[in-house]
């Protein structure tokens, strides 16, 4: 019964430290003098890791910004797949997700987004001369062999689907690099990512892709991005969002996202996060 007794408390004791880290608040890890935990997956230009996981791209110099606006130098990268973001941020893994995320509604349900920094459209890649003609999601949907091919977990499954594209030829993978190798290889017939990425995978290819016009694409394919926090990370959030306010936009912020591409006209406006997310 003692033997018992112990290896009951031994649990308790396990589940109430599991507990604690998982609810170690940002604002808690600050006091303590800890890192403040940033995570991104490998998407160039947006977010993407550098030698020794060095946090590269136009958002996570936008999240570095912010935080040294508000005293903050004591930065961790994590690097995941993109998949992982979420459920990362959720298990404590990370505090930030600098990634580049569409703020969507279904996102909203399990994270707390900022407000947008900027706002962003999709584009396909494509075999060089296109010639299965596909620009559009509704080429997709016309063209019964086509097979999609994009990331896990990115907006363009959910957006395909909506539209009408089977979900047998959506194939998803873990990111740009293997959506370019899909289409290279002839497995899809266009890739789904975002504008951005799209030309630098073109670039990567050696023009065996092209990128398709971004301008043909639906107006609901335009989206604002967030960083994204736990959903009990309100007051440091808050924050966050005096500080963002007073940096998105400014000299020193366009300075440092311009070498990746970043120019005046993707900042957001004054679109809300509550608008993007009831919207997206």
């Amino acid at each position: 019964m003692r033997t018992i007794r112990l290896s009951i408390a031994a649990i308790a004791v396990t589940a109430l430290s599991s507990t604690a880290a998982l609810a170690d608040s940002i604002t808690d890890r600050i006091a303590a003098g800890e890192s403040i935990r940033i995570g991104f997956a490998n998407e160039v230009p947006w977010a993407y890791p550098g030698e020794d996981n060095e946090p590269l791209g136009f958002v996570n110099a936008f999240a570095l910004g912010v935080l040294d606006h508000m005293g903050i130098e004591n930065i961790e990268p994590v690097v995941t797949e993109w998949g992982g973001l979420i459920p990362g941020l959720q298990a404590g893994r990370f505090d930030i997700i600098t990634g580049g995320m569409y703020i969507l509604g279904t996102r909203c349900e399990n994270v707390n987004f900022a407000e947008p920094m900027g706002i962003f459209g999709d584009a396909f890649i494509v075999p060089a001369g296109n010639p299965d003609g596909i620009e559009t999601f509704e080429d997709l949907v016309e063209n019964e062999d086509a097979i999609f091919v994009t990331g896990a977990g990115y907006n363009q499954v959910e957006y395909a689907i909506s539209v009408g594209v089977p979900e047998d030829r959506i194939l998803q993978v873990p990111g740009p690099t293997e959506i370019l190798a899909a289409v290279r290889a002839g497995r899809a017939n266009a890739g789904g990512v975002t504008y951005f990425t799209a030309l630098n995978l073109a670039e990567q290819s050696g023009g065996e892709v092209e990128v398709t016009d971004p301008t043909l694409m639906p107006e609901e394919t335009m989206y604002w991005v967030g960083i994204a926090f736990r959903q009990s990370d309100t007051d440091f959030l808050a924050q966050w969002n005096a500080a963002q306010a007073e940096y998105l936009g400014s000299e020193p912020m366009l300075e440092t996202v311009s070498e990746y591409g970043y120019t005046e006209s993707q900042l957001p406006g004054d679109t809300t996060t509550e608008y993007a997310c009831a919207n997206r």
